[in-house]
């Protein structure tokens, strides 16, 4: 199994990608410690794991806060003794974000936190763990939208994406002596409920799909399977990186019929 004996936490588990990739994880072999501020979603998380045969708890944090981030690795340390694969991946895309000027300051702020902070808050709090534990793979979901700008703004959202592939670059650059990895996952439009809710209408939906060359929304599974490359030693020269999920929308100018 691919992640046999190595230990993940994962940011964002209660749903969506975050989800698929605790249920992936737990079947290749790790410890899974699934962490979010949706109790009753993080617990489902982990029940699937565990009807499936494999080993996870939850431990609810807000990645926003800094005091949550530092409880959530020690519970990972206690539970498990150590911190291999650290899955920043909790993110949030409000309805309301749209450009400079219409985008309420609050929904800037907020966003941004999680976002961005929340990465930044669990690399400050990980990467003392993943030392400890002889290094590991830091996978920070960013987004398509770090590497293209589009005409139907999200810009707290986009910015933030940027500021997550910019840090994990830099992050990769400080740690790679330390057998510390950090890469950039950078998925296309996907077919889950946090996208599906701001694209809530059959236009705005098919605006999305006619620049997606495959000319379909990708699955959380299709990104969760990224994230295990990311997180086993198959990718053991992969660092730096924005790894691209997107069904070719950052390569397309014209798309198909």
């Amino acid at each position: 199994m691919r992640l046999e004996g190595k230990v993940a936490l994962i940011t964002g588990g209660a749903s969506g990608i975050g989800r698929e990739s605790a249920r992936l994880f737990a079947d290749e072999g790790a410890g899974v410690v699934v962490a979010d501020v949706d109790d009753a979603g993080g617990a489902e998380t982990v029940a699937q794991v565990k009807r499936s045969g494999g080993d996870a708890i939850f431990v609810h944090a807000d990645v926003s806060v800094g005091v949550d981030c530092q409880e959530m690795v020690r519970a990972v340390e206690k539970a498990y003794g150590k911190l291999d694969v650290l899955f920043n991946n909790a993110g949030i895309m409000d309805g309301r974000d749209a450009d400079a000027e219409a985008t309420p300051e609050d929904v800037w702020h907020r966003t941004i936190a999680v976002n961005l902070t929340g990465v930044f808050l669990g690399c400050k709090y990980g990467i003392p763990a993943l030392r400890r534990a002889g290094g590991g793979s830091i996978i920070n979901t960013a987004s398509f939208v770090a590497l293209v700008g589009a005409a139907a703004p999200q810009l707290a959202y986009t910015a933030s994406k940027g500021g997550v592939l910019a840090l994990s670059r830099e992050l990769a650059v400080v740690h790679a002596r330390e057998n510390i990895r950090v890469n950039a996952l950078c998925p296309g439009p996907l077919n889950t409920e946090l996208l599906m809710n701001v694209l809530d209408t059959e236009e705005k939906r098919r605006r999305r799909l006619v620049h997606i060359p495959q000319g379909r929304f990708g699955e959380a599974i299709e990104i969760a399977k990224a994230a295990l490359f990311l997180a086993s030693d198959e990718s053991s020269y992969l660092t730096g990186t924005a790894f691209q999920v997107d069904g070719g929308i950052t390569a397309a100018y014209v798309t198909p019929e």
